[in-house]
């Protein structure tokens, strides 16, 4: 198994700090996700045909 091995000096933390388990995700980041997602559900976003819109708009040479 390959696993890398960085220096605990340049990050200033311990090997058993860092969550390896995909299920649990940082509380501020939940937090920002559950803000999106209300967000899109109360209409506060624009649909990605809308941003293609827009961006051939102001970059017209980007197919």
């Amino acid at each position: 198994m390959d696993i890398v091995q960085e220096p605990n000096a340049i990050y200033q933390t311990e090997n058993n700090s860092i969550s390896h388990d995909s299920e649990k995700l940082h509380p501020i980041l939940e937090k920002l996700i559950l803000k999106s997602i209300q967000d899109a559900k109360d209409g506060k976003g624009i649909s990605h045909e809308e941003m293609m819109r827009r961006v051939k708009l102001r970059y017209p040479f980007l197919k």
